[in-house]
């Protein structure tokens, strides 16, 4: 489990005087700068979504796998036949008759003997067994909602006993966990449920469903929900903390490579539409990072789960040109990419402008904001922001296409803030980048959605945005960046980077590191924000990192407050390679100022710092340090790295020694 390193909001109030005040007037020097700077990025890889953010227990829970998923994985994966007692049936996954035409799959359970053939220590009946991701994590006293879809396909009613065990393998009965039993009397398809409540603590726990009749059933849908999840919303609560505690302005989702379907082809194209409305109903998919998506975390959970941390909702949607990783055509000359006909464009000219109407719209008068009301949120979740492209290769093909669904989202409302794409590899020089930037010029674009993933030493020397024109009208939106590795100097190097995007928070509106999760065993990229298994989490150097940039935003930024000791009078640290740094930032609507101070060097560095303008500083601030050896890290075992919060006495003017690899963030209230 990861450390709480911040206040409580009590004793944080009681600490710095905080109360609530009407916003203040900014002091002059001050440059306007968007405090919206830090977000996160949701994106399902290496498991992020089922078993990891979404709390759902079972794995395949729908029958949807298909062999095409993954090499010999059927319409079965995760699920065993189980015949305590030498019980004798057959499966029969069918697709004929099912709950609706994007859930076909389903398993039929034929019942021979249920009653056992010996003593069995009161084990009886025929069924199937889910072991859930790796294994079922339930924890002492806690409660867990079964589910599932049944339907009884012959005379007389089943008694179906539910229960959670844990195996103690082969020739050994499991150990009861909890049970209950139900009654399917229907012979059409119905949803049951049951309350299981857990008397001890398993890592990896399993669910039975075991039929105790003869005779011939069918089953489908089936859940195992803890009823302990983030605000009642299904997201798995440590993980939502995680989050929340990064205090994010907004969430860019559901991709990166899953919006437009990777290297599969754009039949793999995530469609907003197919996620919504009951989970029966939802059309799974193959993930582009080589697993199944249950489409259980949809486009209603996502909205729900930014309303519930205070996030702007980013969605991004594809524009008729699939990844020009397609087809294999990483790496090659001439990048392959599908492509829509023009003809055929006006179909997703109308997945956007749905999606702004079900997001936004009256459920009296527009078809798909009834469907948002009746899932259960009949207020707008009033979209603000969309995206549209996610790092395709600007050609002219997807310039065509992109200006003729920009063109038409605009027109159909205006008040939404388009966002568009750079291309991959969004550095100087980048033919892509460039291409980028003249299409968003041409078209007068909001804000461009840059990538990048380099090693530290391009964060620890670039200060690319000092060169951006001031004159733009485009800002700039960095979707996806991260030292590649996961050691205290890549999060410093992120770290300085992020001071450089703060003087600069005129150019650059936005930001989101990536990827945001990776799961133990399953994991697809790295490095990664947060790493989790099904019991725990522990957070990287880079994490606190964006901690401290997250509770940190501001609507002004000034250059001139700090000094570092052998620096020339009118040197602020804006210069390539200097790898010391320094913001100081404004909030006026908090009425709180936040200086923040980065040293990645080997050498201890002191400050001066004046922060004289600003009138009515309480008499104590908050000081966070987060320090290290340049090559710590954190990892399952052991997480050295963290921040220490602690009161001190408030200062205008004073010197501060940062140590060697180190961060520091004060926080002064007003």
């Amino acid at each position: 489990m990861y450390k709480r390193t911040i206040l409580s909001a009590a004793l944080l109030a009681a600490t710095m005087g905080l109360n609530a005040q009407k916003p203040m007037k900014a002091p002059v020097g001050g440059k306007a700068i968007s405090d919206e700077l830090i977000g996160i990025f949701f994106e399902d890889i290496s498991s992020s979504a089922d078993g990891g953010l979404y709390a759902e227990l079972i794995q395949n829970g729908s029958f949807e796998f298909n062999p095409t998923e993954r090499d010999g994985w059927g319409p079965g994966t995760a699920w065993r036949q189980i015949r305590p007692g030498h019980s004798l049936g057959y499966l029969e996954p069918r697709m004929d008759n099912g709950i609706h035409p994007n859930n076909p799959t389903y398993m039929r359970l034929h019942i021979e003997r249920a009653k056992q053939y010996y003593d069995y220590n009161g084990w009886t009946g025929y069924g199937i067994q889910n072991d859930g991701f790796s294994g079922i994590s339930v924890k002492d006293g806690k409660k867990y909602t079964f589910s599932a879809f049944f339907r009884n396909v012959d005379s007389g009613a089943k008694q179906i006993r539910i229960a959670l065990v844990e195996p103690l393998g082969w020739g050994k009965d499991p150990k009861l966990l909890s049970e209950a039993t139900i009654k399917v009397d229907s012979k059409s398809w119905q949803k049951y449920e049951a309350e299981l409540t857990t008397n001890e603590y398993c890592q990896k726990a399993a669910l039975q469903i075991l039929v105790l009749n003869t005779g011939t059933l069918d089953v489908d849908m089936v859940s195992l929900m803890p009823q302990d999840t983030y605000k009642g919303h299904g997201m798995r609560t440590d993980l939502a903390e995680a989050l929340a505690e990064l205090q994010p302005k907004f969430m860019r989702f559901p991709g990166g490579c899953v919006v437009h379907g990777g290297g599969d082809g754009f039949w793999n194209t995530y469609r907003w539409k197919t996620t919504i409305g009951p989970k029966e109903q939802r059309k799974q998919l193959k993930n582009t990072w080589g697993y199944h998506q249950s489409m259980g975390l949809g486009y209603y959970e996502y909205f729900q789960f930014c309303e519930d941390l205070n996030m702007e909702p980013l969605p991004i949607l594809p524009c008729g040109v699939s990844c020009q990783g397609t087809n294999g055509g990483w790496g090659m000359k001439n990048q392959a990419q599908d492509v829509v006909p023009m003809s055929e464009m006006d179909e997703w000219v109308a997945e956007a402008i749905d999606l702004i109407e079900w997001a936004n719209g009256d459920p009296a008068t527009n078809k798909w904001a009834k469907m948002r009301a009746d899932a259960g949120h009949p207020k707008p979740f009033n979209l603000k922001y969309l995206g549209l492209g996610n790092e395709e290769r600007i050609s002219p093909e997807f310039a065509e296409r992109f200006k003729y669904i920009y063109e038409r989202v605009t027109k159909a409302h205006p008040e939404i803030v388009i966002v568009g794409t750079a291309g991959p590899g969004s550095h100087p020089g980048n033919p892509d980048l460039e291409n980028g930037w003249k299409l968003a010029e041409e078209l007068g674009m909001p804000i461009i959605d840059e990538h990048y993933y380099e090693p530290h030493d391009y964060f620890l020397k670039s200060r690319q945005y000092d060169k951006y024109p001031r004159d733009r009208k485009t800002k700039v939106y960095l979707g996806e960046y991260a030292a590649k590795d996961k050691k205290l100097i890549d999060a410093l190097a992120e770290g300085l980077y992020l001071l450089h995007v703060e003087r600069n928070g005129d150019v650059v509106a936005m930001t989101s590191y990536a990827p945001l999760f990776a799961k133990k065993d399953a994991t697809n990229w790295n490095p990664d924000l947060i790493y989790f298994d099904n019991q725990r989490t522990y957070l990287t150097c880079s994490y606190y990192v964006q901690q401290m940039f997250g509770q940190s935003s501001g609507q002004y930024y000034y250059g001139d407050c700090v000094k570092f000791e052998g620096d020339a009078a009118d040197v602020i640290q804006p210069m390539e390679d200097v790898r010391y740094g320094q913001s100081v930032v404004l909030n006026v609507k908090k009425r709180q100022v936040y200086v923040k101070l980065c040293n990645a060097t080997a050498e201890p560095k002191t400050a001066n710092i004046d922060l004289s303008r600003f009138k009515g500083i309480k008499k104590v601030a908050l000081q966070t340090v987060l320090a290290g050896q340049a090559n710590d890290e954190n990892n399952y075992e052991s997480q050295p790295i963290f921040p220490r919060s602690t009161p001190v006495k408030a200062q205008k003017k004073f010197s501060l020694q940062l140590k060697p690899y180190s961060m520091v963030m004060l926080q002064y209230q007003l």
